[in-house]
C-alpha cells in the first residue's frame, strides 16, 4: 500500500504540473518521494546498511522419481533461521506445482477466445477440467515427529510454529508430499516432462519441485505473493543435500556437486569425467552419444540414487533421463576454476555437442567482468525446448533436424537463450532481486548483460535486444499500449518488450551515451558487488549507481523507468551567423562582387543586349556617378576600422580574426523523453563533426532549446542522432540543410569591464560605482 500511494503522489504531481502548464524541470526533479527512505538496513547511498539482515534456509531432501507415473515423491527437512529482529509465529511456503490444480484463481483469471481453428491444447486450457496435478501435502512434523498445523491457500502454504521463533532463533521441521508432473510441451510449465514417442523415453525437468520457504525481507516482510505462472520467484539462500533416485540407467545433471560419481557411473565415464576437468580448449564427452542412444532402448526396473550438495545457493533443479549425453570442460574466472557443462538429448546432439559448453564458458568470463567473478563450482546448460534459469543450471531449446542440419536462426536462438539462462546465475540467483515485484531487476539487468556477451561471442551478432534502435517499434506505440517498466511483472501487455528489452536498452544508452563505458562499468560492478548474496531493491540499484559514479541519473531513471514517454527531438530550425567584420575592404569587396554578379544577370538575361550603352557612347551626358565606384574604400573609413580593430583586446581580436561560422539551432522535444542532444555537421568540404549535448540542457524548458554551435569551416547539412543512440522514434524531423542566402551579421561590441563587486543591471552598487 505505501508503494502504491507513493505512485499515486507521483501521479498527481505530474498531472497538477500539465494543468498549471510548467515545463520547467519537472523531469529533473530528484526522486525522494519516489523511492523508499533509507534506514539503518538500506542506506542512502544505496549499499546495505549496517544492520542489514536477510533469513536463511537450509534442506535435506529425498527424492524418488516414479518414471512410468510421472511422479514425484519427496520428504524433506527444512531448517529455518531467524537472522530477522522480528520474532515469528509461522512460515509461508511456497506450492508452485499448485498453479496447475484446475480451481485455483491463476486458471481463471486470464480472458480466454474462441478461434477459427483451436489445437487441442488450446480447447484443454480454456475447458480447464479436473485433473491430479498439484502438491499433495502427506505430512508436516516438526523433527521430533510431532505434527504441525499448517494452511494452504492456493500456491501458498501456512505453518503455524509451535512456539514463537524469537531473533537469533533456527526451528526445524519435516514435510513429506508428492505431486504429477505436467507435459510441459502441453500444458506450460517451467518444469515437467516431454515425451519421446519414437522411443518412448521421458526428459524430466524438475524445478519449483518441493515445497521451499518464501522470502521474509526487511522491506516487505513475508513475500507471499500468489505464483500466477507468471512472474517468477524470490528465494532465501541457503545449504542443500538433495539425493534423487531414478532408474538405473537415467542420467542427472543438478544444482550443486555429486558426491557419489564414483557410484552412478560406469568406469569409464568416471574416467572421462576426470579428464574433463583438466580440459580447457574442448569438451570432453562424458556420456557418450551411443552411450545414450543404448539407454534408451533399456527398460530397467533398477534404480540408483544420485546424491548433491550445493552452499549458498536460492533454489535446486535438476534434470534427469535416460537420453542425456553429457559433455563438460574446465573454465578458469579471475581464479576460480568452474565446470562449464552441457546435457543433451540426441536430437540436439548437431548443435549442442559443438556449441553449449563453450557457449556457458563464454558466459561466465563475460559476466564476471562486468559484475563479481563466477562463484559456483559449476554452470550447466540442459537442453529441454524450453527457456528457464536456476542455480548453477538452466533449460534451453537448440535441437537439429532430423538430418542433423540446422538454419543460422536456430543456431543463434540456441546461443542467446543459453547466454540468458546461463547469465541468470547472476541475476537473480547471486544478484537476488524480487521478481515478483521488479521483473526487469532480473530479466533487463540479465538482457543487457546478454547484448554484452553476445558481441564478445560474436561482433557480428544478431543481438534482437539491448541496441537503442531494437525498442524503437515498442516505444512509438500508443500511450494506452505502454506501460512504465516499474510495473508488476503479472500486468505488463508487453513483457519481453517493457521487462528485457526496455531496461536493457536504457543500461546501453547509460553505458555508452549518458555516462561513458569507464563510469558505468564501475558502478554496475559495485552494484554486483554490494548485493551479492543479498536481496535488492531497485532503489538500492538506482542509488549505487549514482553513488558509485558521481552522475545524478534520477531524470533518466524517471524517464526510461517510470514514465512511458518516447524520444523523438526535432530540428525545428536553423539559422547561420557570423561576426560582422565592421571591415570595409572586406565588406566593400563582398558587395562588389555581388552588384557584379547582379549587373551580368540583368545585362544577360533581362536586357539581351549587344554593343555599348547609351552612357557609354555619349559621353556628354555622363557625370560624377558615372565613374563613381561606391565600393571603394575611402581613407577614413579606414581609419575608423583601424581605430575600430585597435579597440579590441586580445580575446576580442582572436575571435574576431578566427572568423567562426555561428548555427543557431532551434530543437523541439516531441516525444516528451529528455535525452542528450547528439548532433553530426558535414561540413561543405565533406568532413564531419558530432556535438554530445547533455540532457540537463531541457532543464529550464522540457519542450524546446535553442544551442549556437560554432565551427571554423561551414556547414552543409545537420544531422540528430546520427549512429542511433537514443531510441529516437521519428528520424524524419532529424535532418536540415545549409540556410540559404548569406549569413546574418552581429556585432562584436567592445565590452567595458565591469568593476569588482557591482553588476550591470543599473544597481544601487553599480550607479555608486560610476559616480566615483
Amino acid at each position: 500500500m505505501k508503494r502504491l500511494a507513493t505512485l499515486a503522489l507521483l501521479f498527481l504531481t505530474v498531472t497538477l504540473y500539465g494543468q498549471n502548464g510548467s515545463t520547467h524541470g519537472n523531469k529533473f526533479e530528484q526522486l525522494y518521494q519516489t523511492l523508499q527512505d533509507p534506514n539503518i538496513y538500506r542506506s542512502a547511498s544505496g549499499a546495505p546498511g549496517p544492520k542489514y539482515w536477510q533469513q536463511q534456509v537450509d534442506y535435506d531432501i529425498d527424492v524418488t522419481l516414479i518414471e512410468n507415473e510421472q511422479r514425484i515423491k519427496g520428504n524433506e527437512l527444512i531448517t529455518y533461521y531467524n537472522n530477522s529482529p522480528d520474532a515469528l509465529t509461522y512460515l509461508w511456503l511456497q506450492l508452485d506445482e499448485n498453479e496447475h490444480v484446475s480451481k485455483n484463481d491463476n486458471q481463471k483469471q486470464n480472458s480466454s477466445t474462441v478461434n477459427d481453428k483451436m489445437s487441442a491444447k488450446d480447447i484443454n486450457r480454456i475447458i480447464n477440467a479436473d485433473n491430479d496435478y498439484g502438491d499433495n501435502i502427506e505430512k508436516i512434523t516438526d523433527a521430533a515427529g510431532k505434527d504441525l498445523k499448517y494452511t494452504i491457500n492456493q500456491t501458498m502454504m501456512r505453518i503455524e510454529l509451535p512456539n514463537t521463533l524469537k531473533p537469533g532463533e533456527k526451528f526445524s521441521f519435516r514435510v513429506r508430499w508428492n505431486y504429477k508432473q505436467v507435459n510441459r510441451t502441453e500444458r506450460w510449465g517451467r518444469g515437467g516432462y516431454e515425451y519421446f514417442k519414437e522411443d518412448s523415453n521421458y526428459v524430466f525437468t524438475c524445478s519449483q519441485w518441493f515445497p521451499r520457504l518464501c522470502v521474509y525481507s526487511d522491506y516487505q516482510g513475508w513475500n507471499n505473493k500468489q505464483f500466477t505462472g507468471t512472474a517468477e520467484f524470490a528465494l532465501p539462500f541457503g545449504n542443500y543435500k538433495v539425493r534423487m533416485t531414478v532408474p538405473a540407467d537415467f542420467i542427472i545433471g543438478a544444482t550443486g556437486q555429486c558426491d557419489n560419481y564414483s557410484a552412478v557411473l560406469s568406469a569409464d565415464q568416471l574416467s572421462r569425467w576426470k579428464k574433463a576437468q583438466n580440459a580447457t580448449k574442448e569438451p570432453v564427452e562424458i556420456v557418450l552419444l551411443d552411450e545414450a542412444k543404448k539407454s534408451e532402448t533399456n527398460q530397467t526396473t533398477k534404480t540408483k540414487t544420485w546424491s548433491y550438495h550445493a552452499e549458498n545457493v536460492r533454489d535446486f533443479a535438476w534434470i534427469a533421463s535416460p537420453k542425456l549425453i553429457w559433455d563438460a570442460m574446465s573454465v578458469t574466472v579471475e581464479g576460480n576454476k568452474t565446470m562449464a557443462m552441457s546435457y543433451y538429448p540426441k536430437e540436439a546432439y548437431g548443435l549442442y555437442r559443438k556449441f553449449s559448453t563453450k557457449v556457458v564458458a563464454t558466459t561466465l568470463q563475460v559476466y564476471s567482468k562486468h559484475t563479481i567473478p563466477y562463484p559456483y563450482p559449476v554452470a550447466i546448460s540442459c537442453e529441454a525446448s524450453s527457456g528457464m534459469e536456476y542455480p548453477m543450471i538452466c533449460f534451453n531449446y537448440g535441437r537439429t533436424e532430423k538430418d542433423g542440419s540446422y538454419s543460422e536462426a536456430t543456431k543463434n536462438g540456441m546461443t542467446g537463450v543459453i547466454i540468458h539462462e546461463v547469465g541468470h546465475n547472476y541475476f537473480p540467483m547471486i544478484i537476488n532481486s524480487d521478481e515478483r515485484q521488479w521483473t526487469w531487476m532480473d530479466e533487463g539487468l540479465n538482457t543487457f548483460c546478454q547484448f554484452l556477451t553476445e558481441q564478445a561471442w560474436d561482433a557480428r551478432f544478431p543481438s534482437g535486444r539491448g541496441p537503442a534502435h531494437k525498442i524503437v517499434d515498442y516505444m512509438k506505440l500508443p500511450k494506452d499500449q505502454l506501460e512504465p517498466i516499474m510495473t508488476n511483472g503479472e500486468n505488463l501487455a508487453s513483457r519481453g518488450s517493457n521487462a528485457y528489452g526496455k531496461p536493457a536498452t536504457a543500461l546501453n544508452i547509460l553505458r555508452e551515451t549518458i555516462m561513458g563505458r569507464e563510469l558505468f562499468d564501475y558502478a554496475f560492478k559495485e552494484y554486483a558487488r554490494r548485493w551479492a548474496f543479498k536481496h535488492p531493491t531497485s532503489a538500492d540499484f538506482f542509488r549505487t549507481m549514482e553513488d558509485a559514479s558521481a552522475v545524478d541519473l534520477d531524470w533518466f531513471w524517471r524517464g526510461w523507468f517510470y514514465g512511458t514517454d518516447a524520444c523523438d527531438i526535432a530540428i525545428e530550425k536553423v539559422s547561420w551567423y557570423k561576426i560582422d567584420t565592421k571591415n570595409p575592404e572586406i565588406e566593400n569587396a563582398k558587395n562588389k562582387s555581388q552588384a557584379a554578379a547582379r549587373e551580368v544577370y540583368v545585362s544577360r538575361t533581362l536586357n539581351n543586349q549587344e554593343g555599348k550603352s547609351t552612357v557609354e557612347q555619349d559621353t556628354s551626358i555622363q557625370d560624377f556617378y558615372t565613374t563613381y565606384d561606391k565600393f571603394e574604400t575611402t581613407a577614413q573609413a579606414k581609419t575608423d576600422f583601424t581605430t575600430y580593430y585597435e579597440s579590441l583586446n586580445a580575446d576580442e581580436k582572436k575571435i574576431y580574426d578566427a572568423n567562426k561560422n555561428f548555427y543557431q539551432i532551434e530543437f523541439k522535444n516531441i516525444g516528451g523523453l529528455v535525452m542528450p542532444i547528439i548532433l553530426e555537421m558535414t561540413f561543405t568540404d565533406g568532413s564531419k563533426k558530432v556535438e554530445r549535448i547533455p540532457a540537463y540542457i531541457w532543464r529550464m524548458n522540457e519542450s524546446a532549446v535553442k544551442k549556437v554551435f560554432v565551427t571554423d569551416k561551414e556547414v552543409a547539412s545537420f544531422q540528430l542522432d546520427p549512429y542511433l543512440e537514443t531510441a529516437d522514434i521519428d528520424l524524419s524531423n532529424n535532418t536540415a540543410g545549409k540556410p540559404t542566402g548569406n549569413p546574418s551579421k552581429f556585432e562584436l561590441f567592445k565590452d567595458k569591464q565591469t568593476p569588482r563587486g557591482s553588476s550591470t543591471d543599473g544597481s544601487p552598487m553599480q550607479k555608486a560605482m560610476q559616480k566615483k
